[in-house]
């Protein structure tokens, strides 16, 4: 089976990549023009693991205008704010034939594939696999080989022959696939962590294995968990934890799963990039206000990393002494 992979970011290299190993045909497609600058002048992509054991890759990678290939599956991993953008300009390719596959961290991106394909073809997830982008042409694999896990969703909650293909390729990659037919609350589960994760490391700086240490880690966590499973009770959504259970899940992906990692939110704050908060803790926020609820720990988490990312590229030659 063909993929090709919209987003050659940091996970989008990791999956493509790995699939690529295992013996896949694999295209990369990215709307960064640096990015495929970057890897077309080096011939592939430099891949290192844990920071070590820097090696080249060879890929194909191209911008969505260039590419000319027909894959059986799209894989997603293009930012929630950068989607509109990417499926448009690769609007061409999409035929009613393909399957996407799209573990992309926050919501809003599953109405925006629907735009482009079949629902029956919308296979979404979440992916506990931690990678870096240290640059253009740069990726680093957190993690021993085999490290890290994901779940796949089929959107009409029905997996077919085609999700266990799928599945069973991402197996061979070793991604760690589990296939689960709870669509909504498969996505939030994972929103709920990276509300308290990513959000929380991003503000201060630090890894989520520092993160988990500190002495009020437990009570803020809760504090955001019990606010976002009020919001998805409202709205019927069941999620697959409890909340004691999204909690632990919280404690084993900071201390075993990811300990020396910096989620992808901080990583674009550090490089001055937009993030995706208005996805995670934003969505939450405004899906608790369609229930008459206000989830106002979310909704201040979000205007703080607002304040966070203006503070980070504010420039205080720009202020003018009023007379």
């Amino acid at each position: 089976m063909k993929y090709a992979v919209l987003g050659a970011g940091a996970m989008g290299l990791r999956y493509g990549v790995l699939l690529q190993e295992a013996g896949f045909p694999v295209d990369f497609v990215d709307i960064w023009d640096k990015q495929i600058e970057t890897v077309t002048k080096q011939n592939g992509v430099f891949v290192s693991r844990d920071g070590e054991n820097k090696h080249l890759v060879p890929i194909n990678i191209s911008s969505p205008e260039d590419y000319s290939g027909d894959p059986d599956v799209w894989i997603v991993f293009v930012k929630q704010m950068q989607l509109e953008d990417a499926l448009k300009r690769a609007g061409h390719l999409f035929t009613k034939q393909q399957y996407v596959v799209a573990p992309m961290n926050g919501m809003g991106h599953i109405e925006k594939l629907d735009q482009y394909f079949a629902e029956d073809k919308v296979i979404s997830g979440t992916a506990m696999i931690a990678t870096v982008l240290n640059g253009p042409g740069d990726v680093d694999f957190m993690g021993p080989s085999g490290a890290g896990s994901m779940k796949l969703v089929n959107q009409n909650e029905t997996p077919d022959e085609m999700t266990q293909q799928i599945a069973d390729d991402f197996t061979k990659a070793n991604l760690n696939p589990e296939i689960t037919t709870n669509f909504q609350g498969t996505l939030m589960a994972k929103v709920i962590l990276n509300s308290v994760c990513n959000t929380l490391c991003t503000m201060f700086g630090i890894k989520m294995g520092e993160f988990i240490q500190a002495p009020t880690t437990e009570a803020l966590s809760k504090q955001l968990i019990n606010e976002a499973f009020d919001v998805c009770e409202r709205a019927g959504i069941t999620l697959l934890n409890t909340r004691e259970q999204e909690w632990e899940a919280i404690q084993v992906a900071s201390t075993k799963g990811m300990p020396l990692h910096y989620p992808s939110m901080y990583q674009d704050m550090s490089k001055h990039r937009p993030t995706e908060v208005d996805y995670i803790n934003g969505y939450i926020y405004e899906l608790g206000l369609k229930y008459h609820y206000e989830a106002t720990t979310h909704d201040y988490l979000r205007n703080l990393v607002h304040l966070a990312e203006f503070t980070n590229d504010f420039d205080p030659d720009s202020l003018v002494a009023k007379v």
